[in-house]
């Protein structure tokens, strides 16, 4: 399993797969399960789940069977070899398990669940269980295996008796020399335990010394008879025995054909049903799956997080739509939003049901990309930054139309400016290329660029301004902000330290920022009481190039203007160019640590075609060249 499916958790999913299963041969094919690469494939695969669900739901738990080690029983029963008593026990268990897996599909069948077909194909075993289960057990062979059997048996267990008869006879006349009053066994044979001193005085002959030596275990002379044709018995036992173990393993060479084939069919099922056991247990469902470039996950859950404290997800991406930048405070979900969508995705291409709701549609992908968590490596020498651009340049060798490309903190782990420049044209390439995206990001630039681009898609996780508490719900066509400094403060950093950060950020004190501006006074007001009192006058609040936000709505703009003597600054908020008053704005990001000192901001504020009509004329005049500028729009204070 590649590193890319890894960080989405996949081989979770596939773990849980695995513990639901039954043979050890469904979770080594497990291990291999991928997105299927077709369509109808993946269809198919995803119907035969439904319809495996469906019989589990009204029928219960399916009778398979473990199988372990019935290959190697077949293969040793085929070779001439002998079967032992539990291993046709087994073969027997496997049998029933055939014949109750028929009964189990034939309900399913009566439901016109195609799925339940497969319990034609099984073959039927009931002779040879029934041949197996009436001559052995787990560790034995049945006396009723043969009528020479029974009687071997009878006869041997009449000559035990009298054997036992006469040592007790044995132990009541010559107690005196006996060491102890009982009969023991050694070697197989009946015996008394004799005092070492009188050996010589009791008839018999020794089996075995103790330890110490001051006894003999001795088999009398008066059953040495009896013992002799006890062990001639137990040699025809064992030959009757090895012959009806032969015999059974015969026949279960003869089915070997039979009980390859159900095995085939057996692990199809396990493997089917594994896939429904998941389904109910995660709640899922089926879901509409295609070629239609677009995404759409209502009420999605991310499975491995409990139910009762998950978040559902709500995501879009209609065709034409090639990429959502999620923006939004750490800890807020950006991560588990966009593993959300690439799990969800990946699942339902290897034909497993999802949780989620009605109306929920994946577009087929011909890969599954991903750069999340952190990718420092101390063993290679990569830094966190190297990490990632190592994978990110790995991306972008291999995704194409058909991809999903997920990134996580997109351009993290450098310089902020040359991060965002990165993030940017990462961003670009992949809308080029066509595929599907999702991205995560704290950069401004990257966040003007997703509200500016046609085809990207804003998107943020919503957060309780007031408790400064995520909320882990996703919303389509916002922007959100990092909330660092209203966290830091709610984890308890100090008031100093939070100042000079905010001084540092937004050029001004944090307690001054917190009193609400004065109202606008209207500008006829201001004219009649001080013409020439620059009421409005910002400074150098605002630069060319500065990320700034326009209140009350929060949206992201890039000032293309400074302010003029009326307070009026022109931003350029999604492409267009609009005059805002300052007391509106709020300084996000300033210009200087965006952009390095030589930037070409024509690159940000003009069009394709005006910055080549413009290199153009600047090299001869041209007539033909015209450069118009779009008219401002007037906003009201």
């Amino acid at each position: 399993m590649n590193t890319h499916w890894r960080a989405l958790e996949f081989d979770k999913i596939i773990e849980q797969l695995q513990e639901v299963s039954v043979s050890e041969q469904v979770k080594e094919r497990f291990q291999d399960l991928a997105p299927y690469p077709k369509e109808d494939t993946c269809i198919r695969a995803m119907t035969e789940t439904t319809q495996a669900r469906r019989i589990l739901d009204a029928c219960g738990t399916p009778p398979l069977p473990l199988m372990k080690g019935m290959e190697e029983l077949l293969i040793q029963s085929e070779a001439g070899g002998m079967l032992l008593p539990e291993q046709l026990t087994e073969t027997a268990c496997f049998a029933s398990s055939c014949r109750r897996m028929a009964a189990y599909l034939a309900r399913g069948e009566s439901m016109n669940q195609a799925v339940a077909a497969y319990g034609r194909g099984l073959g039927d075993l009931t002779a040879l269980q029934e041949e197996i289960v009436r001559c052995t057990g787990e560790d034995r062979v049945y006396d009723e295996a043969s009528p020479y059997l029974r009687e071997i048996r009878r006869q041997r267990e009449h000559l035990e008796e009298q054997v036992k008869e006469k040592l007790a006879q044995v132990l009541r006349s010559q107690k005196q020399i006996l060491a102890d009053g009982y009969i023991s066994k050694r070697g197989g044979r009946y015996v008394l335990p004799v005092q070492r001193r009188f050996q010589h005085q009791f008839s018999g002959s020794v089996v075995e010394v103790s330890g110490r030596g001051s006894t003999v275990f001795m088999e009398p002379a008066a059953v040495s008879k009896l013992q002799a044709e006890m062990d001639r018995l137990a040699v025809e036992e064992d030959g009757e025995v090895r012959r009806i173990l032969y015999l059974l393993t015969g026949m279960v060479a003869e089915a070997a054909q039979v009980i390859r084939r159900n095995m085939e069919i057996m692990q199809e099922l396990d493997f089917l049903f594994a896939k429904a056991k998941l389904s109910a247990a995660m709640k899922a469902r089926a879901v509409e799956i295609g070629g239609e470039r677009r995404l759409a996950i209502c009420q999605g859950r991310h499975p491995l997080l409990k139910p009762e404290s998950c978040v559902p997800l709500d995501f879009y991406m209609e065709e034409g739509t090639f990429g959502v930048v999620i923006t939004g405070p750490n800890t807020g979900g950006k991560t588990v939003a966009v593993k959300t969508v690439g799990l969800l995705s990946m699942m339902a291409q290897c034909g497993l049901h999802i949780p989620c709701g009605e109306g929920t549609y994946i577009a087929m992908q011909d890969g599954y990309w991903c750069d999340i968590g952190d990718s420092q490596n101390i063993a290679q020498n990569l830094s966190t930054f190297s990490g990632h651009i190592t994978n990110v340049v790995r991306i972008l060798e291999s995704a194409s139309r058909d991809s999903l490309v997920l990134l996580d903190e997109l351009g993290s782990g450098t310089d902020p400016a040359e991060g965002m420049g990165i993030a940017v044209a990462v961003l670009e390439e992949l809308r080029r290329r066509g595929c599907q995206f999702l991205v995560t990001t704290h950069y401004a630039q990257v966040k003007t660029y997703a509200c500016e681009t046609e085809g990207i898609l804003s998107a943020r996780m919503a957060f309780d301004q007031e408790t400064l508490r995520p909320l882990y719900r996703l919303e389509l066509g916002k922007t959100g902000e990092s909330c660092a400094l209203q966290i830091a403060e709610r984890l308890g950093m100090a008031p100093q330290l939070l100042d000079r950060a905010y001084r540092e950020v937004y050029g001004e004190s944090r307690t001054k920022a917190k009193v609400p501006e004065p109202m606008p006074v209207p500008e006829s007001r201001l004219i009649r009481i001080a013409p020439k009192k620059e009421v409005h006058d910002p400074g150098n609040k605002f630069q060319m190039g500065d990320s700034v936000a326009v209140l009350p709505e929060e949206e992201l703009g890039i000032v293309y203007r400074p302010a003029d003597k009326n307070g009026d600054v022109i931003v350029q908020v999604k492409g267009r160019k609009r005059k805002i008053r300052h007391t509106r704005l709020q300084l996000k990001v300033p210009a200087s640590e965006l952009y390095p000192p030589d930037y070409d901001f024509s690159i940000i504020f003009d069009t394709v075609e005006d910055r080549k009509a413009r290199k153009q004329m600047s090299k001869h005049h041209r007539p033909d060249l015209m450069i118009t500028h779009e008219k401002e729009e007037w906003e009201q204070p």
